[in-house]
């Protein structure tokens, strides 16, 4: 009897819970939504260019936080020197189409170069990351957790250490060929470089959900993500497609790093710290290893960034990480799993 008890009593606890959490949830996304429009109704123009320039680093956040969801949907692994890799993405962007070719201007034989150092910028990143996938965490996937992350965060140090000694130890301007100026609409202004990003990342974003879902090796890294002793019973070279894995991620911190050296022109060894962290946080506000929701995520959080920054209802841009992170953590306490992300249990 007292078991019957227990049975009818503990469904309506757990009901309960999940509707406080639920409604918490849609009273801390209706603050946001209220922020928002009252921003809109002050000053639509700047509300509308402070949107625009959030959504332009939020596309940045979402390319890398990409690579962070991919690698964690497959092997469960925060890979802490995914920032790194996007740093030196940037270095490696200005060093082939500065340096080593010699570009600055925005022509035909500019646009025909960076088309050139995006691809060699991709394959470059790609190829550091399967690198370190096969010489740091092959090795580890069945030892615990905390080892794998430890090895992240120490190879985290050692890009860094390789950005410190390329760049310096100071922050290093580089030209640009995207041209200057915004078109306009009334008083609502667009930088053509919020056209070119978006140009140059929507495409990228396509491909990669194409990869995933129509291809054979996307079908592979979906049954490795879901069970790899199945998946290798069932003939799917586990290795290999964990190293594609690697290879999709790193290229799109590579095309992040490129997009961020042309529109910023500033790169320092440290740089991916910080935006590492913004775009991890990006893809966790999604639900992580869900692609839509690290996209979601990442331009979510840079409109809000952007919001803040140039709103007139902003808190400024000395408040702008702890307004991100305070509707982080509000919105992680009582929805956990991320906005896209589907409740998960897990032993301890």
């Amino acid at each position: 009897m007292a078991a019957t008890a227990t049975s009818l009593v503990a469904p309506t606890a757990i009901d309960r819970k999940a509707l406080i959490q639920r409604y918490a949830t849609y009273v801390i996304l209706l603050g946001v939504v209220i922020w928002l429009g009252a921003n809109l109704v002050k000053s639509p123009s700047q509300f509308f260019s402070a949107s625009a320039d959030g959504f332009n680093l939020g596309m940045l956040y979402a390319l890398i936080a990409l690579g962070y969801t991919l690698v964690y949907g497959i092997i469960e692994l925060i890979n802490f020197a995914h920032g790194d890799l996007f740093m030196l993405g940037a270095l490696c962007s200005g060093f082939l189409l500065t340096t080593v070719m010699g570009q600055d201007q925005s022509n035909l034989l500019g646009w025909v170069l960076f088309l050139v150092t995006l691809v060699g910028t991709m394959v470059f990143c790609g190829g550091i990351n399967v690198t370190i996938e096969f010489l740091a965490y092959r090795r580890l996937r069945r030892a615990p957790k905390l080892a794998a992350l430890i090895t992240a965060v120490g190879m985290s140090f050692v890009l860094q250490f390789i950005g410190l000694k390329w760049n310096g130890s100071t922050p290093k301007q580089w030209p640009s060929i995207f041209p200057e100026g915004s078109i306009g609409f009334a008083d609502f202004k667009v930088d053509y470089s919020l056209l070119l990003v978006i140009a140059v990342t929507v495409p990228v974003l396509l491909l990669l959900r194409w990869v995933v879902t129509s291809t054979r090796q996307g079908k592979a890294m979906r049954a490795v993500a879901q069970d790899q002793d199945a998946a290798r019973l069932m003939g799917v070279n586990v290795n290999r497609t964990i190293s594609f894995t690697f290879l999709i991620g790193g290229a799109l911190a590579g095309t992040a790093g490129v997009m961020y050296q042309q529109v910023v022109g500033t790169t320092a060894y440290n740089l991916g710290y910080q935006m590492g962290l913004i775009a991890f946080t990006s893809a966790v506000l999604g639900g992580i290893g869900n692609i839509t929701g690290a996209v979601l995520g990442g331009v979510l959080i840079g409109v809000i960034q952007g919001i803040n920054d140039g709103a007139p209802y902003g808190f400024g841009q000395q408040w702008s990480q702890s307004v991100v992170f305070s509707i982080l953590i509000l919105l992680m306490v009582f929805k956990p799993e991320g906005l896209l992300g589907r409740p998960t249990t897990e032993k301890v």
